[in-house]
């Protein structure tokens, strides 16, 4: 029995890996409309971190890598993306704690959050690697020091 859940479980990441990015548009912090599925559509490889003001693991995280994203950028010319999932309740929220955070990420609004469910997302933080369209990872939480994890997927796969 254990040895089928985790097949199905390996199995079921592959599906997820091999998913398309949907096709939707989120606002950005100014109100202008953005296409998250020409975000994806780069040969540069970006990662969608989804997260909301009251999830204190998300904000663990980036801040962590706010902390060596230019480094990143420099390397692999990766690009982050914050999708705040929080809803018409806690969106007010979104900008000031970006702002006195100082995160230079384009941050984008899944207020409705069709984004999450399109994605199936039930748990924060998730991360979304994506290149050339498909999701190339996924990761659900954050322990201090994922953010490596996470940049050895970045490099495994800026160099394909």
């Amino acid at each position: 029995m254990k040895h089928l859940f985790f097949t199905l479980l390996f199995l079921s990441s592959l599906c997820i890996n091999s998913q398309e990015f949907p096709d939707l548009s989120l606002n950005d912090l100014e109100g202008n409309s953005v296409s998250v599925k020409e975000l994806a559509n780069s040969d540069d490889i970006k990662i969608f971190s989804f997260w909301a003001t009251w999830c204190v693991p998300c904000i663990n995280e980036l801040d962590a890598i706010a902390d060596v994203s230019e480094d990143w950028q420099d390397e692999t010319n990766v690009e982050l993306i914050a999708i705040s999932t929080d809803d018409a309740r806690t969106k007010k929220r979104v900008m000031p704690l970006v702002n006195g955070k100082g995160w230079e990420y384009q941050i984008l609004l899944d207020d409705n959050q069709d984004l999450k469910r399109a994605l199936n997302i039930s748990v924060l933080p998730y991360v979304v690697v994506v290149k050339n369209g498909e999701i190339i990872h996924t990761r659900t939480g954050y322990t201090p020091g994922s953010e490596e994890e996470l940049y050895e997927v970045v490099k495994e796969h800026a160099k394909k």
